[in-house]
């Protein structure tokens, strides 16, 4: 049967790119099924409800910020080792439109630990309605993905391996969801030490949250226990925030939760 060859667009390079990095990587994942009615509750006694990607983003960072396997990445320059950062760096997962079709880019936050989840819901908001040339994560990601192969491979592997340089470049977790769209990623990939997503959220708060890591820096049991954590952080602090701060002023609408 005849077809039609279609050439390779940069952010289709791009995503093929970081598949080529996050194969390697032996990940594992630990889900756990969370009760977040405290936070559902103080969240919809808003008027203004923040999102759930700006909430769970703040839980993750608070998380790793008391655990600090989740700040740490596995390097290969000058040698195998592991390599600890003193806060966080959140990259983000949106699908833009770009040059006609849907892409995936991603976009950084530095010390979201250290933000308000005000903060956090505008940046969000900004990645995923500003034009894509204007964030710079984004303008350059597709810079690179039009270089050639080698020359991104290298830079990419360089990237990653250096310690100092892989927190700025491609974070230290990732953010990837799709529960606004009523569906969940079983198996998500990155390069980096560890990917978090969750499912639809019930009217009742209850979730499944994963966290998908890799098992050269941690293992399962201490991911266990991090998700028992972070449920009570959901419902501590970032409820806490919520009905405070929130409870007081009236903000923009982050749009629709993720």
């Amino acid at each position: 049967m005849r077809g039609r060859a279609i050439k390779l667009s940069p952010a289709r390079r791009l995503v093929g790119d970081l598949m080529r990095f996050s194969i390697g990587v032996p990940r594992v994942t630990v889900q756990r099924q969370m009760n977040l009615g405290v936070l559902q509750k103080a969240r919809m006694a808003q008027e203004s409800k923040p999102s759930w990607t700006a909430l769970f983003l703040k839980g993750y960072a608070l998380l790793s910020k008391e655990t600090p396997e989740f700040r740490r990445a596995y390097v290969k320059f000058p040698r195998p080792q592991l390599y600890e950062y003193p806060g966080s760096v959140a990259s983000v997962a949106h699908e833009r439109e770009h040059d006609g079709e849907r892409v995936v880019l991603l976009s950084t936050i530095k010390t979201p630990e250290r933000r308000s989840i005000t903060e956090l819901g505008e940046l969000i908001q900004a990645a995923r309605s500003r034009p894509v040339q204007e964030i710079k994560e984004f303008r350059r990601a597709l810079k690179l993905a039009r270089a050639p192969a080698p020359i991104r491979w290298l830079l990419m592997w360089l990237g990653l391996n250096i310690g100092r340089q892989r927190a700025r470049h491609f974070g230290t977790f990732q953010l990837s969801v799709y529960s606004g769209l009523g569906a969940e990623s079983l198996n998500p990939l990155t390069p980096l030490t560890t990917i978090f997503n969750y499912g639809p959220i019930s009217e009742d708060g209850s979730v499944i949250v994963r966290i998908h890591y890799d098992h050269r820096v941690m293992d399962g049991a201490n991911v266990a226990r991090a998700l028992e954590r972070f449920e009570k952080i959901l419902n501590g602090e970032i409820a806490d925030e919520v009905a405070g701060f929130f409870g007081s002023e009236t903000i923009p609408a982050s749009g629709s939760a993720a």
